[in-house]
């Protein structure tokens, strides 16, 4: 029986990037060490380990500074506007600005610690053609 699931980030610097998931967004720290930090936002969780620490395989690990390409974690609030109003305001760079999608979202993109792409999502009325039909 499954009890849990939840995404495990890899990066260079699991402290920075909690912190940014804290303060931005809620969370809160349930363990925290230098490699490795869990967050839990009610009932939500979400963890990021060093991606060069030894528990990892040494094929998988990654060199200091690197985080895995392409890496997006969507985050899905009740009011996108005022969440990115405050995002701005406190200085984090903005990859997409706030806007509308005719595939039923309102979201910006902002960028974490390492790299880390963050879309946060309001989900909204579809306005054009659902994707895939």
């Amino acid at each position: 029986m499954i009890t849990s699931v939840y995404p495990v980030i890899m990066t260079d610097d699991p402290g920075s990037v909690a912190s940014f998931f804290c303060t931005h967004f809620g969370f809160e720290a349930v363990f925290s060490s230098d490699w490795y930090v869990s967050l839990n936002a009610d009932g939500h969780e979400i963890a990021f380990l060093r991606s060069g620490h030894e528990t990892i395989p040494a094929g998988h690990r990654a060199a200091p500074g690197v985080t895995a390409p392409g890496l997006l974690v969507n985050i899905e609030v009740d009011d996108v506007d005022a969440v990115a109003e405050r995002l701005i305001a406190g200085g984090v760079p903005v990859l997409q600005p706030l806007r509308s999608e005719d595939f039923g979202q309102r979201h910006i993109i902002v960028e974490a610690p390492g790299g880390i792409m963050v879309d946060v999502i309001t989900p909204i009325p579809f306005t054009g053609e659902h994707p895939g039909g």
